[in-house]
């Protein structure tokens, strides 16, 4: 499995980021207060902001369906192999996965009109032990990158399995 270190595990493109998008999600993530206008008020963001629909940091292109790979992955998401399957070598064979947590790092922001691609990465495993026994922990990079070829987003996420 070491040897897959560094290898792409996915990609995938996020359709045009739309003004819509942006109230949408700011709709949401100040719920039940309003966001502040920059994200709803056309007006004002055309004249305060040059017309320019900044989206918050925390949006996230890919929680609709993407533009490529079409649709939806139909993939057993809760299979503890998964990553290891993608990759086209065998897993460890374990039984139990969970969440060890998210990083985000926001190095620019995310505007109407962008079209976003993340490449997600293997970064390493490491093995501790725990109460239930061995772990395996599971570290991937996905990098958010614009049409322009700027990188506005970088996520480190961690598996544990056991």
């Amino acid at each position: 499995m070491s040897a897959k270190v560094g290898a792409e595990v996915s990609r995938r493109v996020s359709f045009p980021v739309s003004a819509s998008d942006v109230r949408k999600w700011a709709m949401a993530v100040y719920y039940p207060k309003h966001p502040p206008r920059r994200y709803w008020d056309a007006e004002y963001v055309e004249r305060e902001l040059g017309g320019r629909w900044v989206a918050p940091h925390e949006f996230n292109p890919f929680a609709w369906m993407t533009a490529d790979p079409p649709g939806f992955p139909e993939v057993d998401r809760l299979d503890p192999d998964l990553l290891e399957k993608t990759l086209g070598i065998a897993g460890p064979g374990l039984k139990f996965q969970l969440n060890g947590g998210l990083d985000v790092e926001y190095h620019g922001d995310i505007v109407a009109g962008d079209v976003i691609t993340a490449v997600r990465v293997l970064e390493g495993y490491t093995e501790r032990s725990g109460r239930l026994g061995q772990m395996l922990f599971t570290t991937n990079r996905e990098t958010w990158t614009n049409q322009r070829g700027e990188t506005v987003q970088v996520r480190r996420q961690t598996g544990i399995r056991y």
